[in-house]
């Protein structure tokens, strides 16, 4: 499956909530150039024209022919939840199960009623969405009430997941609307004393994070921002794994471990319209802001032991406060590896956790982000390594083989994918990933 020479060169961009990667591909699926930008977020347009500057000078001498453009973005970043309930460790363990695999993190939890200064609280933890629980079915609504009130009257604008109180949720979804929130209503997450159901909120919070992941909200950049990208990043890369899976003719899990995010993707056999591709987004796993997540949850998993999280603490703070950090030195380049390798194994754990059939036939694992562009073969055989000892993986993986996406290949082949470009987005794959 050729494309015919008389098509253009393409540009194909990923504009991550840190980094805005760019490369330029042949008609052939032959990759021209790579050119990354840091993510301008006052106005995103500015790094996306500084990448495809950068990557069009890659190109070969003499070309002048105009590259088409695709584009995807997740400039967004992990959705920050807050949660507003009844009681602080019920709404605790709630918030952070919806949060689960929903693309989102908990920032704040508040319990009880909400008063002017907990309103003012709550806001300068930055939300994208907040979570309105209010104890369990046929209990008092009081205090759900009286928060339903407070947030409408109060000056936010991030949309509201109600899921609590089933009786009074109409009276709160009234309150709420009648001041115009935006607002999502869904089963309750508390429907009995000691029973978390987080499956319906989190669905909810999932379409939140959907229409979040994008990015690009500036008004000035909007308009064309919104005009150049028609895909997330996590639609591009599950139409990557679709199409390793059609081409493979096998089941294929690819793991997206970025700054803010760490995505999975399940392509079954054969890949578009043999199945869903089953997609998590867990929203407190990253190699940069999101990298204290992987230290929590590798504890609570098992993998990551106390002198570990000890040796690991400082390199994990300095990743997530100093925005676009690059390793400066091979031992610090090793612990961005040892971080997005547990990043893959925790998300990968969730994945199948959630989906019963995500471990079915799998016959291709493959680790994207930016954190393996790294070209250190030992470094990313150690990372290989890393993920097929996991006790819980090796079953899975057991002949399975292991590769690394260091050309950055899957995103822009899903994004050809979604233009019809399919011809070249094979060539890519088979070129840059299977070779």
């Amino acid at each position: 499956m050729t494309p015919t020479g008389s098509q253009a060169a393409s540009v194909c961009l990923d504009v991550g909530s840190t980094w805005t990667k760019a490369v330029l591909i042949h008609p052939d699926g032959g990759l021209a150039g790579f050119a990354e930008h840091p993510t301008t977020p006052s106005d995103v347009l500015a790094g996306m024209d500084a990448a495809v500057r950068a990557v069009t000078a890659c190109g070969p001498p003499g070309c002048t022919a105009q590259p088409e453009l695709f584009a995807c973005s997740s400039a967004g970043g992990g959705l920050r939840l807050a949660v507003v309930g009844n009681d602080t460790i019920a709404s605790t363990e709630a918030g952070h199960r919806v949060a689960r695999s929903a693309g989102s993190h908990v920032v704040h939890v508040h319990s009880g009623p909400l008063e002017a200064s907990d309103v003012r609280t709550l806001r300068s933890h930055r939300p994208g969405v907040v979570l309105l629980l209010g104890g369990a079915d046929g209990s008092d609504p009081t205090v759900m009430l009286h928060n339903a009130g407070r947030l409408a009257r109060a000056r936010v604008r991030y949309p509201i997941v109600l899921a609590g109180n089933v009786e009074a949720q109409q009276d709160a979804l009234a309150l709420l609307r009648a001041t115009g929130r935006t607002v999502v209503a869904c089963d309750n997450v508390l429907p009995e004393p000691g029973r978390v159901v987080p499956g319906p909120a989190r669905a909810a919070v999932a379409g939140v994070f959907a229409r979040h992941v994008l990015g690009g909200r500036g008004p000035a950049a909007a308009p064309r921002f919104r005009r150049l990208v028609r895909v997330v990043t996590p639609e591009a890369v599950g139409r990557g794994a679709a199409e390793l899976a059609r081409i493979t003719e096998s089941g294929v899990l690819v793991v997206d471990v970025g700054c803010t995010t760490t995505d999975v993707h399940s392509a079954p056999v054969g890949g578009v319209g043999t199945g869903p591709v089953h997609r998590t987004v867990e929203g407190d796993l990253g190699v940069r802001s999101a990298a204290g997540g992987v230290l929590l949850e590798g504890q609570a998993e098992g993998i990551v032991d106390p002198v570990e999280a000890d040796l690991l603490a400082l390199t994990v703070e300095r990743m997530a406060t100093e925005v676009g950090y690059v390793p400066r030195d091979p031992g610090s380049a090793a612990e961005d590896r040892r971080i997005a390798a547990l990043a893959a194994i925790i998300a990968v754990r969730r994945h199948l956790r959630g989906h019963d059939d995500a471990g079915r036939d799998v016959g291709l694992l493959v680790l994207s982000g930016g954190v393996f562009r790294q070209r250190d073969p030992d470094g990313l055989g150690a990372v290989i390594a890393t993920v097929r000892a996991d006790p819980v993986l090796a079953p899975l993986l057991a002949g399975v083989p292991v590769v690394v996406d260091a050309d950055f290949a899957v995103a822009p082949a899903g994004l050809l994918a979604a233009h019809d470009r399919t011809a070249a987005a094979e060539a890519l794959l088979r070129n840059h990933l299977l070779s």
